[in-house]
C-alpha cells in the first residue's frame, strides 16, 4: 500500500491507494494533500484530514482521488449533521467544516480565483454575506430512485458512484414538507412495485423525483422523472416521460396537478415553469436581489440590460428604481413566466425577448438604444468572449455580474478590464452552506 510517506518512487498510477495528509481546500471544494511533492486533489476531504484516497486520474504534475476511508479526522472538525445510510449528504460535503471557516474559505477563494486566474487588483472584496439559513434552505432537491436487496429506493447517489442510490428519511437541507412529499411518493411506488431504472441494463422505470417549494407561499411541485410504462396515476403534479438511455430530467410532461409554482420574493410574486430557472435558496435570493440593487445604484432615469434574465427576478426588482429594463433569455418558457410576471406585479416598463444572449444584444441595441446599466446572471460556465464582446458593445456606464463561479467570473472580469472597464468592488454570497459554492456581485465601471 503507498502513502504520502513513502520515498521518492514511481509517479502513483490511476487506482492506485494513499495515505495522505490533507493541507488545504482548492477551487471547487476539494482537498489539497501532497505526496513526495506530487499534489493531488482529494473529494470528500477537509483540512486536517488523513484519508485513504483511491486516485481516479493520475496526470504528469498532479493527481485526482477520492477519500475512501478517514483514517484520522482534523481536530477541527464538527460532527456530520445530515447523514444518509451512515454517509454524510453527498449535497453537504463541507458540513464537516465550521460555519465560520466556510465563509472565510469561500472568500479566499474568491479572491484567489481574481487575482490568480484574472490577473485583477485594486478592487474590493467586501465581506461574504452569511446565509439566513444553514440547514432547511434548498427550495428545490432532485431524487434518484434505485434498488438494494428487492427493496426500493427513493435519495441520492452515493458519493463517487452513479449505480448506487442511498436512501433518504430526513434530509436537513430540505424543508419538512419536501421530506414528506418524497417519502409519500416513495411509499407509492413501493406499494405499486414498480421498477427502478438501472441505466447501466437500459431498462425498467422510475428514474428521479424533483420536488420544488415555494418557501414563501408554502406551495409544492413535485415531478415524477420515467421510462415510458403504464401504471397507476401517481401522487405528483408533473410525469415527465425520458426515452432511451439519457439521463436527466428533461422530456415530454403531462399535467396530473400544478403547474407552475408560485413563489414570493421583495414584494413581488413570481410564477415558475417547471423547467425554468430559480434560485434554489428563496432567502438569500432576495438578499441577492438587494445587493444587486444596491449596485445598480439606479435613480429612475436608467435603461437596464438583463441578460440571462430567466422569470425576471432580477429584472423585475430592479423595474421599480429604473425608467425602463429589457431583458434577454434564451428560454422560452421563462421568457413567458417574466411576461406573466411583469402583468401580475403591474410592473409595465419591462419587457422580455426570447433570443440567445449572443445573438440578441445586437438587435437590442437597435431597438431600445444603449443601456446605462447592463446586468447579467449567467450559468456556471460564465461568459464566452463572444457574449463579452457584445456586453462591451452595449457601451454602459457600469455593469452588474452576478456570478456563481468565481472561476469564470475572473477571466470574463480580466476581457472587461482589458476594454476600457475597472473592477470595482466583488460581494461574496453564501447562497448553499456546507458547500464549496459561493455567488458573487461584481460591480465593474468605466
Amino acid at each position: 500500500m503507498a502513502t504520502a510517506q513513502r520515498e521518492h518512487g514511481p509517479r502513483p498510477r490511476r487506482g492506485e491507494e494513499l495515505v495522505l495528509e490533507i493541507d488545504s481546500l482548492a477551487q471547487g471544494g476539494r482537498g489539497v494533500a501532497r505526496a513526495d511533492g506530487y499534489v493531488v486533489f482529494v473529494a470528500g476531504a477537509l483540512p486536517g484530514d488523513r484519508v485513504r484516497a483511491r486516485l481516479t486520474k493520475a496526470k504528469r504534475g498532479y493527481a485526482e482521488g477520492s477519500a475512501i476511508e478517514l483514517v484520522e479526522p482534523s481536530a477541527e472538525r464538527i460532527p456530520d449533521h445530515c447523514v444518509h445510510d451512515g454517509d454524510p449528504c453527498p449535497g453537504a460535503p463541507w458540513q464537516g467544516l465550521a460555519y465560520d471557516r466556510q465563509l472565510a474559505e469561500k472568500s479566499r477563494q474568491v479572491d484567489e480565483a481574481l487575482r490568480r486566474l484574472g490577473g485583477l487588483e485594486g478592487f474590493e472584496l467586501e465581506p461574504i454575506v452569511p446565509a439566513v439559513e444553514q440547514w432547511r434552505y434548498r427550495n428545490k432537491l432532485e431524487y434518484s430512485f434505485g434498488e438494494r436487496d428487492g427493496r426500493l429506493l427513493l435519495g441520492f447517489h452515493r458519493r463517487g458512484s452513479w449505480s448506487e442510490v442511498v436512501d433518504v428519511d430526513d434530509c436537513k437541507l430540505a424543508s419538512e414538507a419536501n421530506n414528506k412529499a418524497r417519502n409519500e411518493v416513495r411509499e407509492w411506488a413501493q406499494g405499486e412495485g414498480i421498477p427502478t431504472y438501472d441505466p447501466g441494463a437500459q431498462d425498467g422505470v422510475l428514474r428521479n423525483l424533483v420536488v420544488r417549494e415555494g418557501r414563501r407561499t408554502g406551495l409544492l411541485q413535485t415531478r415524477l422523472v420515467t421510462s415510458p410504462a403504464s401504471f397507476a396515476k401517481p401522487p405528483v403534479d408533473l410525469h415527465t416521460v425520458i426515452e432511451g438511455p439519457g439521463g436527466g430530467t428533461s422530456g415530454p410532461t403531462g399535467f396530473l396537478g400544478r403547474e407552475f409554482l408560485e413563489e414570493e420574493l421583495a414584494g413581488l410574486r413570481f410564477r415558475i415553469s417547471p423547467t425554468a430557472f430559480f434560485q434554489t435558496n428563496t432567502e438569500m435570493a432576495e438578499r441577492l436581489c438587494e445587493i444587486v440593487s444596491q449596485a445598480a445604484g439606479l435613480t429612475g432615469r436608467e435603461r437596464v440590460f438583463d441578460l440571462y434574465c430567466g422569470i425576471g427576478t432580477i429584472g423585475l426588482v430592479l423595474g421599480r428604481d429604473a425608467a425602463e429594463v429589457w431583458g434577454v433569455e434564451t428560454i422560452s418558457e421563462a421568457i413567458a413566466d417574466a411576461e406573466h410576471n411583469a402583468a401580475q406585479n403591474r410592473i409595465e416598463n419591462a419587457r422580455f425577448i426570447a433570443q440567445d444572449v449572443r445573438l440578441g444584444v445586437r438587435p437590442l441595441l437597435e431597438e431600445a438604444g444603449s443601456p446605462d446599466l447592463v446586468v447579467v446572471d449567467p450559468p456556471r460556465a460564465g461568459l464566452s468572449k463572444k457574449i463579452v464582446r457584445r456586453v462591451i458593445e452595449c457601451g454602459a456606464r457600469r455593469i452588474v455580474y452576478v456570478s456563481c463561479n468565481p472561476t469564470t467570473l475572473a477571466p470574463n472580469a480580466a476581457q472587461l478590464v482589458a476594454a476600457g472597464y475597472r473592477l470595482r468592488r466583488v460581494r461574496p454570497v453564501d447562497m448553499f452552506p456546507h458547500t464549496p459554492h459561493v455567488e458573487c456581485v461584481a460591480v465593474l465601471e468605466r
